[in-house]
């Protein structure tokens, strides 16, 4: 089968570089390893940024289904210490530039845009190679191939297109995520969800970190973040998801139960998420016929930006390609060179540049500081 352009993984970059060359009238095809759209749960919040994700879906004529799907009052975030003190709250006042909605909603709003068949599931690319003229073979885990005159891998951290430009791979970043969800936590959980309150809430400390987020309804989903290296974590059996919790909670001693309760009291297994990292500032030679966008090609530790980018690239793809149609390899390199521009910007919030989980500034007072310049006031 032959095809003119070929996208590897139905992600949010994927389908909003799908559906922005659809909306210019270009033929497109994605293949996605997952067996359905309902194959694998989508993770929980995101905040979608006016100046990234919301222009993506823009471009996608997608803002009103976007709008339809924001949960709202979700952008306020509480900055909280170890003992439970509320020491800053933002309000939602539906104004912000970040409103959140379910990673999967906004999934489902970016497939039902797209034509039917465009997606074809269960297809997990196993490798792809070069057949000269910018031409590739893509093989699949069936055994099947496809030959197309595009390429582009949206198939993330472990792409397996990234090869053909780069020899990079990813490393673990020193610092992972234990994830937890409390259900119902309004009537079961009342400590803990009157203090993470109607949207999000970080606990920061230097080397450990918790967050929540409170998605639809009154479900608290949180991330414990600990720097700590893999053969820490391997030590720990998560199968027997008591002991596990228990066992990360130990690094939490004298933290409120509020806060601790969100490893000890969680309704679901804790689930060890490492963080891995492609080398600041990845970038490779301009290869014909092939490019990649979001984690396969600027993957980073946990930030906030991530989907964000995702989208942003593939709008900016799928724009360039519109506006070079004769002239494939212009549009891949205005698109690469915006791209990795980009990659090279510091990431911020709200305008200060984020310290690391290891810095000694990772406190709610300094995160205040950063974020207001009035410290404790």
């Amino acid at each position: 089968m032959h095809t003119p352009v070929t996208i590897i993984g139905a992600g949010l970059g994927g389908l909003t570089l799908a559906r922005v060359l659809h909306v210019h009238g270009v033929p497109v095809t994605v293949h996605e390893a997952e067996s359905s759209a309902g194959a694998r749960a989508q993770g929980g919040m995101l905040d979608i940024h006016d100046h990234t994700g919301q222009l993506a879906l823009a471009a996608a004529g997608l803002t009103d289904e976007f709008r339809a799907v924001v949960v709202e009052g979700r952008q306020t975030m509480r900055l909280v210490e170890q003992d439970g003190t509320v020491l800053h709250e933002t309000a939602d006042d539906g104004t912000g530039g970040r409103p959140e909605v379910q990673r999967a909603e906004l999934r489902r709003v970016l497939l039902d845009s797209l034509p039917a068949g465009t997606v074809r599931w269960g297809r997990k690319a196993d490798g792809a190679r070069a057949l000269g003229d910018g031409r590739h073979e893509v093989t699949f885990a069936d055994g099947s191939t496809v030959v197309t005159d595009l390429l582009v891998g949206a198939d993330g951290a472990w792409s397996r297109i990234r090869p053909l430009l780069s020899r990079a791979t990813p490393d673990y970043a020193g610092t992972s995520f234990v994830e937890t969800y409390l259900y119902d936590a309004d009537t079961r959980h009342t400590g803990t969800a009157h203090l993470v309150g109607g949207g999000s809430m970080v606990a920061p400390s230097p080397g450990k970190e918790i967050f929540a987020h409170r998605e639809s309804g009154d479900t608290l989903h949180a991330y414990v973040a600990l720097s700590r290296p893999r053969d820490w974590f391997a030590a720990i059996d998560f199968t027997d998801a008591s002991a596990a919790a228990a066992r990360i909670a130990r690094e939490f001693d004298g933290w409120a139960p509020e806060l601790t309760a969100l490893l000890t009291d969680a309704d679901t297994a804790p689930v060890l998420r490492p963080h891995y990292a492609l080398p600041a500032g990845h970038r490779w030679d301009r290869t014909p016929g092939v490019t990649l966008l979001g984690d396969a090609a600027h993957l980073a530790v946990p930030n906030g930006e991530g989907a964000n980018l995702a989208m942003l690239d593939g709008a900016e793809l799928a724009t360039a390609l519109a506006e070079h149609p004769d002239d494939v390899e212009a549009a891949l390199t205005e698109y690469e060179q915006t791209m990795f521009a980009r990659g090279t910007e510091a990431v911020t919030f709200d305008g200060a540049e984020i310290h690391g989980i290891d810095s000694a500034h990772n406190t709610a007072r300094a995160m205040l500081e950063m974020i207001t310049g009035q410290g404790g006031q």
